[in-house]
This record gives C-alpha cells, sequence and structure tokens, in this order.
C-alpha cells in the first residue's frame, strides 16, 4: 500500500494481496483519523460480506471467492471508546455481471484497489445499541 495525504483527503493505493480493512486501520492509526468518510474501487479475489438480520439482532456472512470488480465500497471510519472503528459496505460484481455485497468484513485485492479517504474534523463515537443490536453513532 502507498498513500498521500492533501490536506483533508487521503488517496491510497492498496495492493494485490492486502487486505482491505486492514489497510484502512493503518492509515487510520497513522493519520490519527478519528472521523473520516470512505470511497473506493478496484478488484478483489476474496471477500466475505454480511447482512444484519435485525429481528435476530445478528449478521450472516456471505463468502465469495473469485474475480470481482468492487461497484461500490464506501463507508466511515469513526471510533468507539475512543479506538479506531471502521465501518464499511461493498457492492462487488463478478464477470457475469451479478453483483453481491453487505457489511464488509474482509476482502482481499487481486490487483489494485483505489481510495479516497475524506478526513473530517472531529470526533463522533459509537456505542452499543441493546434496543437495536448495532454499534451506533453517538453524539
Amino acid at each position: 500500500m502507498e498513500y498521500r495525504r492533501f490536506d483533508n483527503t487521503i488517496v491510497a493505493r492498496i495492493d494485490k494481496g492486502e487486505e482491505i480493512l486492514d489497510q484502512v486501520k493503518e492509515i487510520a492509526l497513522k493519520e490519527e483519523i478519528k472521523l473520516a468518510s470512505i470511497q473506493a474501487l478496484g478488484a478483489i479475489s476474496q471477500f466475505t460480506a454480511g447482512v444484519f438480520k435485525t429481528e435476530e439482532k445478528k449478521y450472516l456472512a456471505n463468502e465469495f471467492e473469485g474475480s470481482f470488480e468492487i461497484v461500490s465500497l464506501t463507508g466511515t471510519i469513526s471510533t468507539m471508546d475512543g479506538e479506531f472503528y471502521a465501518h464499511l459496505h461493498i457492492s462487488a460484481g463478478n464477470e457475469k455481471g451479478e453483483v453481491f455485497g453487505g457489511h464488509l468484513n474482509r476482502a482481499v485485492v487481486s490487483a489494485t484497489c483505489e481510495m479516497v479517504i475524506t478526513v473530517i474534523p472531529g470526533v463522533v463515537d459509537r456505542r452499543y445499541s441493546e434496543e437495536i443490536g448495532l454499534n451506533l453513532f453517538q453524539f
């Protein structure tokens, strides 16, 4: 991975074989990012995406392996209990044009991933909601 910071914008290239969430965390910790938005595209060979079942308050994970293009990767960096927290969603298409997606748990780059992180000055922490079953923004 390589990246460059331009004021409040970071442009990153995540390389073949690297896991996307690991690289996001590395950037966030190195740059001391407490709040940001993320968008990216690229190619991946493996990914795990979850769907939250609201009735059961749990995630179901789907694993995919093959050749996929990231159609959309979007999300946020924030904090929970003052520590790094990322919440990303992904949509990725296969060679047939079928698109799969959900909450990103893991994604391994097969060629490259181009990412833009927009740093927002401020802090928004998260707290677990018993009612919802998720870690929600706490203002």
